[in-house]
């Protein structure tokens, strides 16, 4: 009986050996999840932060494209503009040259 003692002996140390394992691997999991956790946390937080930052450089990008986008309608309206006084000028000189010129052939004026 006492050799059937010591074999149950031996079973229950070895039961107890594998339990405290067991409970150490489920320590250091937990441990492990809590940093998986920590990690994700500081992730989601680090994720809102840029995701703020995008939107508000979208809202800058988008408005900084409709200046510009009005500037070029400005500049291109301006431009049609200057073309037109370009032309306008062209044509008055013109037309000056063609007086002046006439002026020069046409018989003086005698003054009494």
């Amino acid at each position: 009986m006492t050799q059937q003692g010591a074999v149950l002996q031996g079973y229950n140390n070895e039961l107890v050996k594998c339990i405290e394992d067991l409970c150490m691997q489920k320590e250091e999991l937990n441990k492990e999840i809590r940093q998986a956790e920590e990690e994700k946390n500081k992730l989601q937080h680090e994720i809102q932060v840029l995701s703020e930052q995008l939107d508000c450089v979208c809202e800058n990008l988008a408005q900084k494209v409709a200046s510009r986008n009005e500037l070029d309608k400005i500049l291109a309206e301006t431009e049609a503009a200057y073309m037109k006084i370009l032309d306008s000028s062209r044509t008055l000189l013109n037309v000056l040259k063609k007086e002046v010129g006439s002026l020069k052939h046409a018989p003086e004026l005698k003054t009494n």
